[in-house]
């Protein structure tokens, strides 16, 4: 295999990381016993096919979630297949906002992006199989059907990175072989008599003693409106009179089609000795339709720039992933593992905005159309040992590389802008990390991990008129314990000390710009500016403090607080500012990304799951799962009051409960989510409200016979607006922004057969 010329980059990786990693490796090769002759997968001595590693996390035997959950000493969360089905939800966006702790972007019932302590923009380190996914994946995209678990780690550890400043949600898709299984699932979903139906067929068998396999095969096809209304007003702050109104109204459409196709395959090679192959396949491709009416107060002091619009769009992503990993026990509770991976995907999108006058007429066209190319690679290689005193010892040493490739052409009224920067685009980023981590028993009651880990990141790119070239690496030291006050307690207490960083993405870090829709028939504002890169970004860094309680019922249930503070430097948010630009011989209002200074954020997540009859014996046997938190963080260089991190809400709160009728082949079950509103002052220009979500979603399961069971849902069930504000300060002028965005019920049914 061809090393990239990036590779030079392993110079820089600070001796001391490297020397230890080199000396773990030598120890175990020293260890190394001569080859055994080969042995059947099923022999005595091998580890079996149905608990063999298949993902950076270490799951054992049949374990229960709450079982793993108690013995990880980095603080882990396991949410397994029966919680992630329970209520029928359409992708994996929704099932994680019950999560403790986990909010999402959207508006009601909408999924939207993932964020662990409200903490938007990147601090959420989302993986799937332990990997991140390419640019045009979107876990609104990922049917439930294909995954496995979920696991969410609130501090960041050596093996998983620390790109992690909230924590890190790992989506592991369908496993290998547990038991023989034939199963089809039939779904269909109703949401203002628009019908979104969807089929999924999962096999795991085996080829002959040495061969097993889970395939994983979901379509399904989407079909959605949302209607807008948004009012803009315009304030001269001297004298209170307002400049001007409009009020714009629409509606859009969104017509979605997806593919997805998962694969394990494990090959018994020998005596503690396996191989498995990880085929992964995404194919989605939507249309979409816009309308909208734009109304405005006579007499306003900027022209009106269209009296409405229609835009129609339509997108392709495609990606397809292998992943091998060759994974040998070496005797004495030591194992070595290689995982090599290679894939591409592609987005393709066009679309075409016509803005008409007062008249009807067609005043203005902008049409867009982009292709983007992705390609990479990544290897990894894992060395674990079991040393005397129970020490566990890893160490590891990773690479990955990506090309991406993008052109773009943006016309207007016909004819091509922003000329200047070039239609294509190359990039490229090579990224190196190596690692060591030792976790062990100290005694009976008390469990350590300490890991060192550091990671460097080099990213390029380039167009006809500028190259951008930025490298950034980070030493990451963790530290993590758990102290049971008596060895047979049921309680524990956990603590974690560590360091993460934030990652400037391509997008933060090119400079070629994206322009106001309304450039240039209309004003470009401070509201609605151009969009830039920054190539000077520098990487956020965060020193990280976990205590967390947890009690352990005798039935399976949990207790627990946990209180987290992160302290940010380098902070990254985009700042509005008037500029003297390349595209335009006028100064032109833009965004970019800047490296504004130092934050804090920090709260409390409480989490309580358990059956009533575990709290009083004569209650019915309820399953009840709450969760509630509390959010609180500041920038030092923007004015208070709610100077808080940027999407981030006061709190969240999770209620629901499911009990299955004794002599009833029915199961029913509710929950309750809860997002209050909240202010937030972005600048000493800019500040936000956005308003309160409540989703509450509800499920039937009736079980026909052993092989066949039917499950309805309803989600949003008590739909409401979601009602977004936003005011920006001009000079002596003020804009203010009011965007209210309805929701509705989400009706579903889905038939499970096993065959």
């Amino acid at each position: 295999m061809r090393i990239p010329h990036s590779l030079p980059y392993l110079a820089n990786i600070p001796r001391t990381v490297l020397a230890l990693a080199a000396l773990t490796c030598m120890s175990a090769t020293a260890q190394i016993p001569p080859t055994p002759p080969a042995a059947d997968a099923e022999s005595k001595d091998a580890k079996p096919a149905s608990q063999t590693t298949l993902d950076r996390v270490e799951v054992t035997g049949t374990a229960s979630e709450t079982e793993q959950r108690r013995a990880s000493t980095a603080s882990k969360i396991i949410i397994g297949k029966e919680d992630i089905e329970r209520f029928g939800d359409s992708s994996v966006s929704e099932v994680l906002k019950r999560l403790p702790g986990v909010t999402t972007g959207g508006r009601p019932g909408r999924g939207g992006d993932v964020r662990m302590r409200g903490m938007g923009g990147g601090y959420t380190q989302l993986l799937v199989n332990g990997e991140r996914m390419p640019p045009g994946f979107s876990l609104d995209n990922l049917p439930p059907d294909q995954v496995e678990r979920i696991e969410v780690l609130r501090a960041p550890t050596a093996e998983y990175g620390a790109r992690a400043v909230a924590g890190t949600i790992n989506i592991v898709l369908k496993e290998a072989l547990k038991k023989t299984l034939n199963e089809v699932k039939l779904g269909l979903g109703a949401e203002q008599d628009r019908l979104s139906p969807s089929a999924s067929w999962t096999r795991n068998d085996k080829f002959g003693e040495h061969i097993a396999y889970t395939l994983t095969l979901s379509v399904n096809k989407s079909d959605s409106r949302d209607d807008n209304d948004t009012r803009t007003r315009w304030y001269d702050l001297p004298t209170g009179n307002q400049l001007l109104d409009q009020h714009e109204t629409g509606y859009g459409t969104n017509h979605r089609e997806g593919v997805h196709l998962n694969g394990r395959v494990q090959i018994g090679l020998g005596q503690g000795e396996s191989l498995i192959l990880m085929p992964f396949f995404v194919m989605s491709q939507s249309n979409s339709f816009t309308q909208s009416q734009l109304d405005q107060a006579a007499g306003g002091a900027i022209a009106q720039p269209y009296a409405s619009y229609t835009s129609e769009g339509d997108g392709r992503f495609t990606m397809m992933r292998t992943n091998a990993q060759w994974q040998k026990n070496l005797g004495d509770g030591n194992r070595v593992e290689l995982r090599y991976g290679v894939g591409g995907g592609t987005y393709e999108s066009h679309s075409v905005r016509n803005e008409l006058d007062t008249t009807g007429a067609l005043n203005r066209t902008v049409a867009d159309q982009s292709s983007t190319k992705e390609n990479g690679w990544n290897l990894t290689g894992k060395l674990s040992q079991q040393l005397a005193s129970e020490h566990s010892l890893v160490s590891g040493l990773e690479l990955d590389s990506s090309k991406r490739r993008q052109s773009r052409t943006t016309l207007q009224n016909g004819l091509p802008i922003l000329t200047d920067f070039g239609d294509d685009l190359n990039a490229s980023s090579m990224r190196v990390a190596t690692y060591i981590q030792d976790e062990w028993n100290a005694s009976k009651q008390i469990s350590a991990y300490a890991g060192l880990r550091w990671e460097g990141i080099e990213t390029s790119s380039d167009s006809d008129a500028y190259d951008v070239r930025n490298r950034s690496s980070v030493l990451t030291p963790l530290l993590h314990a758990t102290w049971r006050p008596d060895e047979k307690s049921r309680d524990q207490w956990r603590t974690s000390l560590t360091r993460s960083y934030k990652s400037a993405t391509l997008s933060d870090l090119i400079a070629r710009p994206s322009i106001s829709q309304r450039f240039p028939t209309g004003a470009n504002e401070v509201g609605s500016p151009d969009r830039a890169g920054n190539p000077n970004l520098a990487p956020e860094l965060a020193r990280g403090f976990e205590l967390a309680y947890e009690h352990y019922l005798d039935k399976g249930g949990l207790l627990s607080a946990n209180f987290f503070h992160r302290r940010i430097s380098d902070l990254m948010r985009n700042v509005v500012a008037l500029e003297d630009v390349s595209w335009s011989t006028d100064k032109r209002w833009v965004s970019r990304p800047q490296n504004v200074g130092n934050a804090t954020a920090q709260g409390i997540e409480l989490e309580a799951k358990f059956r009533l009859d575990e709290m009083w014996p004569t209650a019915l046997p309820v399953s009840v799962r709450t969760n509630v938190s509390f959010f609180d963080s500041s920038v030092d260089q923007v004015p208070g009051p709610n100077n808080r991190l940027e999407g981030q809400p006061k709190g969240t709160a999770n209620i629901g409960a499911d009990y299955k009728f004794r002599g009833l082949p029915l199961s029913v079950g509710a929950s309750v989510n809860y997002t209050p509103a909240y202010d937030l002052q972005l600048s000493d220009i800019q500040s936000n409200t956005m308003g309160a979500k409540v989703v509450t979603d509800a499920f039937l399961v009736w079980f026909i016979n052993p092989k066949a069971q039917l499950r309805l849902s309803a989600n949003n069930l008590a739909p409401r607006d979601y009602l977004n504000t936003s005011s920006i300060l001009s000079g002596t002028q003020r804009q203010d922004n009011e965007s209210d965005n309805p929701s509705h019920i989400r009706w579903g049914a889905r038939l499970e057969l096993k065959l």
